[in-house]
């Protein structure tokens, strides 16, 4: 079966549109004794809480991962693969850029601690370097899902989202009404998992046979949204905002579940012409490298700001003009090309090392056929920990070095990495089985 481009169009198009969203708030103050402090956008300028309307997609990055996720496995099952070798294999092509990218960050976090780097400035470049992790451990837990929500989805089709859906809307009005906090954390898999289920029933054609199907998503999904917002408690942010309660991110809420049935009926109802278009060659060929470079992109965007405000900031170069003052968007614009040149050069430079990975990825993949399978589930476990953790507290909590989170990172990267399989069962897999598959 060829790749869908437009389900690829939408990993990239989420990718580039949380890139340049975390760039366009991020905000930098030289302070006068010379520090470098970040206020926060979003509270200190309220009315900036509507641009998270544009820029809260990644509602599309777990649709087109619903898509791709519940293809591969529907391939691997038929080709005799197993639910913990199809895992493993994908949890692997994951982890190992972000075992790397980890590893570095941890290396300058703890050289920056030894020689003394204040303790606030720490904390806060190992936040700004971790703001992106919450993604990592929901879309691990979805993918370990994956056989069971599709068996699901074989025997109920479309009726599945909308069950997970109203245990999210219960859970959700328990965390608004008596406050249980660890009931809401299970609509980081709920209500994202609603995206993801739906990129099931979109590559089916349960979505696509009726136009009035995607538009009534559309518009209920969107409508719904603006009278919680309107006549509830959910503010417009769909961006966590410091003190702002209830968020609609942490956890994800009613509202944050309404605008991801709007934003998929709406990604839907684009699907034909945006076909049309990236059936041209030259317009593929400028979506199609974003899409490979996708987690490098990911992983990596937050360090060109740390370059920019070396160079910029702590030399006192940049002008400060007031915080959402006409000048200080029209800044935004040299900002946001400096920012772009510096991460490509970031990525060219990380090309070699992808290069490697992929090789690593080769020699250590699990065997689609594996049923040994406790170093996986046992590695997945200390891997979500450790990265839900970086993603709350950052890689510097407090200015510190996390060592049991990033030990426990290493130590479940590697159990995922055991090789685990023997010559003559890899000999006796089909091909078909053995091909890797993207995230």
């Amino acid at each position: 079966m060829s790749r869908d481009r437009y389900v690829d169009f939408l990993r990239a198009w989420a990718i580039v549109l949380v890139v340049l969203g975390h760039w366009l708030i991020t905000a930098l103050v030289r302070e006068p004794d010379g520090r470098i402090i970040a206020p926060e956008l979003l509270a200190a300028v309220p009315r900036t809480q509507w641009l998270t309307l544009g820029f809260q997609i990644m509602p599309l990055f777990f649709l087109a991962g619903g898509h791709a996720g519940g293809g591969s496995w529907a391939r691997a099952r038929a080709a005799g693969g197993t639910p913990a070798g199809w895992l493993g294999r994908r949890a692997l092509r994951l982890l190992l850029p972000v075992a790397v990218y980890s590893g570095a960050v941890l290396l300058a976090v703890g050289i920056c601690s030894a020689v003394g780097v204040d303790a606030d400035t720490l904390a806060l470049v190992g936040w700004a370097m971790a703001m992106q992790f919450w993604f990592l451990p929901v879309y691990l837990l979805l993918s370990a899902l994956t056989p069971a929500l599709y068996a699901a989805h074989l025997r109920w089709g479309a009726g599945v989202a909308p069950v997970l859906g109203a245990v999210a809307l219960v859970a959700d009005a328990l965390v608004v009404s008596v406050h249980a906090p660890y009931v809401g954390l299970l609509n980081y898999v709920l209500v994202w998992g609603v995206a993801y289920q739906l990129g099931f029933c979109w590559r089916d054609g349960l979505l696509t046979g009726r136009r009035l199907v995607p538009l009534g998503m559309a518009a209920g999904g969107g409508l719904a949204f603006a009278a919680l917002v309107a006549l509830g408690p959910f503010p417009v942010s769909l961006i966590l905002v410091t003190g702002q309660s209830p968020s609609n991110t942490n956890p994800p809420s009613a509202a944050m579940l309404a605008w991801v049935v709007a934003q998929v009926g709406v990604s839907l109802l684009a699907a034909p012409p945006l076909r049309r278009l990236l059936d041209r060659e030259r317009v593929w060929r400028v979506v199609r490298p974003v899409g490979a470079a996708s987690m490098t992109l990911y992983l990596w965007h937050m360090l060109p700001v740390l370059i920019a405000a070396a160079a910029f900031y702590l030399t006192g170069l940049a002008p400060e003009p007031a915080l959402g003052s006409a000048a200080w968007w029209g800044l935004r614009v040299p900002w946001l090309l400096v920012l772009g040149a510096v991460l490509a050069c970031v990525v060219s430079a990380l090309r070699p090392l992808e290069r490697g990975l992929g090789v690593l990825y080769g020699r250590t993949v699990p065997d689609a056929g594996l049923r040994r399978a406790w170093p996986l589930w046992a590695g997945l476990a200390l891997d979500v920990t450790a990265l839900g953790r970086f993603a709350v507290r950052g890689f510097a909590p407090d200015g510190r070095f996390p060592v049991l989170p990033a030990a426990g990172l290493a130590l479940g990267t590697v159990l995922v990495m055991l090789p685990r399989w023997t010559a003559a069962e890899r000999l006796g897999q089909p091909e078909a089985a053995r091909a890797p598959d993207r995230v």
